[in-house]
């Protein structure tokens, strides 16, 4: 069992006058922040005020790159050359750096985004292209991985610093990737569930699937995202279920 864990969120995803989520509050909860890096969500004002706010709070700052897919929030499946995927990923990562160092921080980790990061749970080429990429920009950067994916495989194989990550707030399959959206139950919106739930996945090292299924794995960190209704409530169910369960919140 894990003693101690990362709990992280996505956000940042605001865009110009639009809100979305609740950065302000999740950030009071969270350890780490994986901030949308204005591909699929946010913009130069969101990240800075994000980062900042991150920063005074001492929760460590990630990069959360997508496709270039505003109006779908990067959530539609694009094919794109390995070259086209390699550069995207290592253009959002710079910027991210970039805003980072002006608000006074520093990138600890990296975290791929929605259709992009499903499409690398399970194509562990995709998933290779995206990390090595980032490693050629940031060298030792921490990868968030999915848990039992070929995300985790790919970042293995590289020989990357990496962070196993499962999510409070979201069904899995019994092969460890995510039940789609799209699915009944996919999301999960019962903080009375989710708190318990990731409590007792961290005791027992492994994915708890929806089918009752256990698949041992590394657990290093937990995302609670940040823009569903309950996403305050979930957060802070977690968070106090890992705590009575004599497990220490702390950043990667």
């Amino acid at each position: 069992m894990a003693t101690t864990v990362d709990l992280n969120a996505d956000m940042g995803e605001s865009f110009g006058p639009w809100t979305m989520g609740h950065d302000a509050a999740v950030l009071d909860i969270v350890t780490s922040a994986n901030i949308a890096c204005g591909f699929h969500a946010g913009d130069p004002n969101v990240m800075a005020r994000t980062m900042r706010m991150a920063l005074e709070r001492g929760v460590g700052l990630g990069a959360h790159p997508g496709f270039a897919d505003l109006q779908g929030f990067g959530r539609r499946r694009i094919k794109l050359s390995s070259e086209e995927l390699g550069n995207l990923v290592a253009y959002q990562l710079g910027a991210a750096q970039a805003m980072a160092r002006a608000a006074g921080g520093q990138l600890r980790h990296l975290k791929l985004h929605g259709a992009m990061s499903n499409m690398a749970s399970e194509d562990i080429e995709m998933a290779r292209i995206c990390y090595a990429a980032a490693e050629k920009v940031q060298p030792g950067i921490v990868i968030m991985t999915l848990a039992g994916t070929a995300q985790e495989a790919a970042a293995e194989d590289l020989g990357l610093a990496r962070a196993g990550e499962i999510f409070a707030d979201r069904a899995y399959n019994d092969d460890a990737t995510l039940v789609d959206r799209s699915l009944p139950g996919a999301v999960i919106h019962d903080a009375e569930l989710a708190g318990p739930r990731i409590a007792e996945m961290v005791k027992e090292g492994a994915i708890i699937t929806e089918t009752g299924k256990r698949i041992p794995t590394r657990i290093d960190t937990i995302c609670c995202h940040g823009d569903t209704p309950e996403a305050i409530e979930i957060a802070r169910s977690v968070r106090d279920s890992l705590s009575r369960a004599g497990i220490t919140l702390r950043p990667l």
